[in-house]
């Protein structure tokens, strides 16, 4: 192993390291702002005694399986959410620094890397909150989005490329497009706003092509789901859908670009 490989696999670990540790961080996002609780006071406590927790009851992932799932002091039963959220978000601040690091190390390529895990684990905890409170908190939506246009600025700064940017105002606006005659033809409101955020996020992270496919994904992936719970008066969340196409569109993004062309020739 040279010198580059020592590096690459440091900060693949250091990546993972901190994409755990948002993640432990966005649990707290995930059930205290839909409930409108401050996310720093009161300290981490057991939700069904209240009493709070000691510092190594909190270390991500670790304490959860040390403690086997349960609270040190009433020993109720913790949610396997945490740990998977956790777990979830390691995974895709990892994927981000292989993606976006693979072929070339260096801060630019790092920054992009964060840019990336950060804007996703947000996602994460968004589809979520939206899941099950059918909310979308504003700072969670804003964040994502600030995250994912401040990696198209980088676009821009560093390689003179607006095209990332340009995507993000045009799938803002389509959305917003489609949203106002779905529901003139509805005569109802039709899909939240946090749709329209959410596709921009798709244009500034995916070039124009993929961007596409992603959306058309999330579509495809909303469908099988839509027929299962439509009967039950379930309202289905997109958000989940369209975060969903957007990373794994990033992840397979050469195999779909040679699906596409193999399909078009």
């Amino acid at each position: 192993m040279d010198i580059y490989d020592g590096l690459y696999v440091i900060w693949g670990l250091f990546f993972l390291i901190f994409g755990i540790c948002v993640g432990s961080f966005s649990n707290v996002l995930i059930y205290r702002l839909p409930r409108a609780q401050s996310v720093n006071f009161p300290p981490s406590h057991c939700t069904k005694c209240g009493k709070t927790l000691k510092f190594y009851h909190n270390v991500p992932l670790l304490s959860w399986l040390f403690l086997r799932g349960r609270c040190a002091f009433c020993k109720a039963k913790i949610s396997p959410i945490y740990p998977l959220v956790e777990a979830t978000s390691g995974a895709l601040m990892l994927l981000c620094f292989y993606k976006e690091c693979g072929d070339m190390l260096n801060i630019q390529t790092l920054a992009s890397a964060v840019l990336l895990g950060l804007c996703f684990i947000m996602l994460l905890a968004l589809s979520l909150i939206d899941i099950k409170f059918k909310a979308v908190p504003d700072v969670l939506l804003f964040a994502a989005l600030g995250f994912a246009l401040i990696y198209a600025a980088c676009e821009i700064l560093w390689f003179g490329d607006f095209s990332a940017f340009i995507n993000a105002c045009g799938f803002a606006f389509g959305f917003w497009l489609l949203r106002l005659i779905v529901s003139a033809a509805m005569k109802k409101e039709a899909m939240g706003s946090a749709d329209i955020f959410i596709a921009a996020i798709i244009g500034a992270v995916l070039p124009l092509k993929l961007a596409l496919f992603a959306v058309y994904l999330a579509a495809i992936l909303t469908l099988p789901v839509y027929a299962l719970v439509r009967k039950s008066g379930y309202e289905l969340a997109f958000v989940p859908f369209l975060s969903a196409g957007l990373v794994t569109t990033y992840v397979f993004d050469t195999e779909i670009l040679n699906f596409i062309k193999i399909l078009y020739e």
